[in-house]
């Protein structure tokens, strides 16, 4: 498989939707919905980008095992 088919729509979900993720992350930490300052909403915000991170990380893991099982 060529990259068109197996890396473009991973950098698309990913490029856009963290595009979309951070600016919501800006959102709510302009408008203070998650206060910072707080020891529970900052454990919240690094709950949030983890959970991104790893779950690219993961769904670019098993793309690589696919493509090298071929």
């Amino acid at each position: 498989m060529d990259f068109a088919r197996t890396w473009l729509p991973f950098l698309y979900l990913y490029g856009v939707g963290g595009i979309a993720f951070v600016l919501g992350m800006v959102l709510i930490l302009r408008t203070n919905a998650l206060r910072t300052t707080f020891h529970r909403h900052k454990k919240w915000v690094y709950v949030l980008l983890y959970g991104f991170l790893f779950y690219a990380g993961l769904h670019a893991l098993f793309i690589y095992l696919a493509i090298g099982s071929q």
